[in-house]
């Protein structure tokens, strides 16, 4: 267990602007980006995050409120944003946003947002904790804020997928 783990910024882990372009390869049925390809994406920018914010190698945990917001297509430029919003005893939730970016006009949309919650492990694969996490700006606060009220949810969550699994 780490002792005397100072708070961190949000800064000092952000990812800003990660961009990915889009190829015929990267496209559904449809002649979209393909969904997965973009979560996969968000997943490794989170997990960045979350490494610099606790020094640790982590894992993915969780990964919700996962919304689709408009599709992206060939030849767009998607930038990735991603945050942590809050750190708990060995967990952490790291925010992701990207946008797609039209390469002739520069016209940005939002395209998808979600939270990834990481844990931080040590060398024998067991959770350690993590530093707390600082916000300074008013963003970054509201974010703190929400993650709690998401963290919650995902207990009940787990409670209530737990108590169906048990036959009650």
């Amino acid at each position: 267990m780490q002792k005397n783990l100072s708070p961190k910024t949000v800064a000092e882990s952000v990812v800003e602007n990660h961009t990915y372009k889009i190829f015929p390869n990267d496209l559904n049925s449809y002649g979209t980006a393909f969904g997965g390809m973009i979560l996969a994406i968000c997943d490794r920018v989170a997990l960045v995050v979350a490494e610099r914010h606790s020094k640790r190698t982590c894992v993915t945990a969780s990964i919700d409120s996962v919304h689709f917001l408009q599709p992206a297509g060939q030849g767009d430029i998607l930038l990735f944003k991603a945050a942590i919003n809050h750190a708990w005893k060995t967990s952490m939730e790291i925010g992701v946003r990207v946008d797609a970016e039209h390469y002739v006009t520069g016209e940005k949309r939002h395209i998808l947002s979600a939270y990834f919650t990481f844990v931080a492990l040590d060398e024998n694969k067991k959770p350690v904790e993590v530093a707390k996490v600082l916000p300074k700006t008013s963003l970054e606060k509201r974010r703190f804020q929400e993650a709690i009220d998401r963290r919650e949810v995902r207990i009940q969550e787990a409670k209530e997928r737990k108590r169906k699994r048990a036959g009650g």
